[in-house]
């Protein structure tokens, strides 16, 4: 890595805590294709959700809410539809809710480096 280059920021992997609901479908590991997760990370808002789950995370997953978006439900429950489809989160249904959290280890055994250019993204003011 040259001195220029930027360094990637660290963001954490949550410790999975026992007892979790089921997983929603998904690609198994193996079956995540790059083209599919690049199509899914090439919208901004999608950028944006996976790059705050990466770095602001406090719990093991998140509701859409904590998110803070303001864009209507059915919009966001199509970008996370998507973002899980594609196998780059990871979502469970508890009750009424929804919850995600980024799947970094199956990504960073797929396409090493991918997470830190998400997290190094800065989206456009």
């Amino acid at each position: 890595m040259s001195a220029t280059a930027a360094a990637a920021p660290a963001f954490r992997v949550p410790t999975e805590p026992p007892g979790l609901p089921d997983p929603l479908p998904e690609p198994a590991r193996d079956e995540l294709r790059l083209e599919t997760v690049l199509g899914a990370l090439s919208d901004p808002l999608r950028l944006t959700i996976v790059r705050k789950l990466l770095l602001e995370s406090e719990d093991f997953d998140h509701s859409c809410g904590w998110l803070g978006l303001d864009r209507p439900k059915s919009t966001l429950t199509h970008h996370f539809k998507a973002l899980r489809e594609a196998g780059v989160t990871r979502q469970r249904q508890y009750g009424l809710e929804r919850r995600s959290h980024v799947r970094v280890a199956d990504l960073e055994a797929r396409f090493p480096g991918l997470l830190a250019l998400v997290a190094n993204w800065a989206p456009r003011g």
